[in-house]
């Protein structure tokens, strides 16, 4: 009897340490960083956390040539725990490039590859290719600020890359910051042809509520300029909701969201056109599934859902209208923003890529 005992104790144990193990979850693995000025080096971060029950190691990570340094987070991060890799590349070598990040750690037994890719133009003075959004004189590599992955105290921060194309100086300024939103332009006054950079700071701590804000700064293009549609950036932040007081009951049964697309095309619309497609939601997971809160970041896009809430097993349809008439309009690219209970998905983002029908003059 007492050897079944011990036997049974053994297996009990094994089962147990099979059960806890690290999980590393990226909030994502490829970037595009798009045009990169020649021998101007850029830092790319990877954000991740330990979404497993046991302490998660990073051993080592590598890079896919010398034109890349690496670092990451070297401390053991506990279950619930976050931390970040990130790369610099020298951006020495012009033209495309492709560049991969390997991660080793005990969250799995083969590395886990990150990638980020872009170009390097030798031109610094033919800004419309690293800024392609003109605000008068003045251009940015960005219209629209974006913190979509952010946790309370978190003290995330969101880069713009600005030109200055006029023929006198200009000073960087954002205009109409909310209190948990703070810039600050590096160099302060930029030259005939010169350019620098703007780097807005979100202190969470001052957000005024879970889920999603949405507001509007504006750049000044000039000493005395005033707020307007022209030179509107808009911003929208994703707050995540706080899962460490779970249960180990909740732990071991949360909800899991699952989406039939995360992406959808509407080509050839015509000008007045109103077209719709759905996608379906399903909770495949152990507990109820909630829609916490739920953003639509553009005037020519019109969501309706049949329901907020689904019990394990069940689905519903997301219904997503593109207005074509406001599709003129828009900045930026079309999406829906959606926070949930889902430990592993608490923030899901729908991209719409919409076009008009090409006019043909004869």
């Amino acid at each position: 009897m007492k050897r079944i005992l011990f036997l049974f104790s053994i297996l009990f144990v094994t089962v147990l340490s099979v059960q806890a193990q690290p999980k590393i979850s990226f909030d994502r693995e490829k970037q595009d960083l798009g045009y990169l000025l020649w021998r101007n080096p850029t830092t790319v971060t990877y954000a991740f956390t330990n979404t497993g029950d046991k302490p998660l190691v990073i051993s080592n990570v590598t890079a896919s040539c010398g034109c890349v340094n690496v670092d990451w987070t070297k401390q053991p991060i506990p279950a619930g725990g976050k931390g970040t890799v990130s790369a610099v590349f020298d951006a020495e070598a012009i033209g495309h490039f492709y560049k991969e990040v390997g991660v080793y750690c005990n969250a799995s037994p083969m590395p886990i590859y990150l990638e980020f890719n872009g170009e390097v133009t030798a031109d610094p003075k033919n800004y419309s290719f690293t800024h392609p959004y003109g605000f008068g004189s003045v251009r940015l590599n960005q219209q629209e600020i974006e913190f979509e992955k952010v946790n309370k105290g978190d003290r995330p921060e969101f880069t713009i890359l600005v030109a200055n194309t006029s023929s006198k100086v200009y000073t960087p300024v954002l205009m109409h910051l909310p209190p948990y939103l703070s810039a600050k332009a590096t160099p302060e006054v930029l030259g005939r042809g010169k350019n620098g950079k703007i780097v807005v700071t979100l202190d969470t701590d001052k957000l005024p509520k879970l889920g999603i804000t949405r507001t509007s700064v504006y750049l000044s293009r000039f000493l005395g300029d005033k707020v307007g549609a022209e030179n509107e950036i808009p911003v929208s932040i994703a707050l995540l909701p706080d899962f460490s007081g779970m249960t180990e009951q909740q732990k071991n049964n949360p909800p899991q969201l699952s989406l039939s697309a995360t992406q959808l095309e509407f080509t050839g619309l015509k000008p007045t056109q109103k077209k719709s497609q759905n996608i379906v939601i399903t909770n495949t997971g152990k507990s109820n599934l909630e829609i916490q809160d739920m953003q639509v970041n553009s005037i020519a896009l019109g969501v309706s859902l049949k329901k907020t809430v689904l019990k394990p097993g069940e689905s519903t349809k997301m219904k997503i209208t593109v207005l074509a008439e406001n599709l003129p309009r828009v900045k930026g690219t079309p999406r829906v923003l959606m926070i949930t209970n889902d430990p592993a998905k608490p923030s899901v983002t729908i991209r719409v890529k919409a076009e008009l029908q090409l006019s043909i003059n004869n």
